[in-house]
């Protein structure tokens, strides 16, 4: 959804006519998630972590031809 004063603009699922002026500020790791995996009585443990990566992302402008 984008406004520009009166005019609002809803797209499903994007405005073609939209356009947008970002700065990519870095990455970096999230929290690491532990995943821990047990059999019930076989003596069977797993324990694996994954950390995701992102991008943060800095909006500066928006709009509309």
């Amino acid at each position: 959804m984008v406004s520009d004063g009166d005019n609002i603009s809803y797209g499903t699922p994007y405005i073609a006519s939209a356009k947008i002026s970002a700065d990519v500020i870095g990455t970096a790791k999230d929290k690491k998630v532990l995943v821990f995996k047990q059999k019930l009585r076989k003596n069977h443990r797993k324990l694996r972590g994954h950390r995701q990566q992102y991008t943060s992302v800095k909006i500066n402008k928006i709009t509309l031809n």
